[in-house]
């Protein structure tokens, strides 16, 4: 298969699997579940993803891709620390708040297994984490933060861009933030995070 084609048809799968997400949870969704929804074939699931798991730990890393990516090639720059909060935050904020990311955090609450959770975690934070304490300890050695237990400045910095929003989302009491609100909380967070730790 061509590998564009073989792109379409990878996205409309995921698309399907986020619907049968959606209607059936994490543990009454199946391989076979999700290649009827997607008119493909059970074996061609098997071939690409492995198994639910490995399914749904591709719509993770393709929902965290943009992010981790942005960090990456920031990183190979000379680009300060600081301004690299700056575009960082947006996108983080506009991923952590999605209605993909929403949907794959509601099945993950709903998952008594923890499996889901398990993907989430290792698929998204944990691939993120190590890219964010990179840039702190850009920035401290830039001499533009002091702090001296990396984790716990990244925690802060997470605390102040993201809070409660999130959890608001994925419970229903929070509508999907715009660009504008994601754009100047993530304003907001850099400069609290200066003042805390400048």
């Amino acid at each position: 298969m061509r590998e564009e084609k073989r792109s379409i048809r990878q996205q409309q799968i995921e698309a399907a699997a986020y619907e049968v997400l959606e209607a059936k949870g994490y543990g009454g969704t199946s391989m076979l579940g999700i290649a009827k929804q997607a008119r493909a074939s059970n074996e061609t699931l098997y071939n690409w993803f492995g198994d639910k798991q490995g399914l749904f730990q591709a719509l993770v890393a393709r929902n965290a891709a943009e992010v981790k990516s942005h960090l990456e090639a920031e990183l190979e720059t000379d680009h300060d620390a600081m301004s690299i909060l700056d575009t960082l935050g947006p996108k983080l904020l506009d991923l952590l708040t999605g209605d993909r990311a929403v949907a794959l955090n509601r099945a993950a609450a709903a998952d008594s297994s923890g499996e889901l959770g398990a993907t989430l975690s290792k698929a998204g934070r944990e691939a993120v984490f190590p890219l964010l304490e990179r840039v702190l300890l850009r920035a401290r050695n830039e001499g533009q933060l002091n702090f001296d237990e990396t984790g716990e400045a990244v925690g802060l910095y997470l605390d102040l861009l993201i809070g409660d929003l999130q959890i608001r989302r994925v419970i229903g009491r929070q509508p999907r933030p715009s660009r504008k609100f994601c754009k100047e909380r993530s304003a907001r967070a850099v400069r609290y995070f200066r003042q805390l730790l400048g």
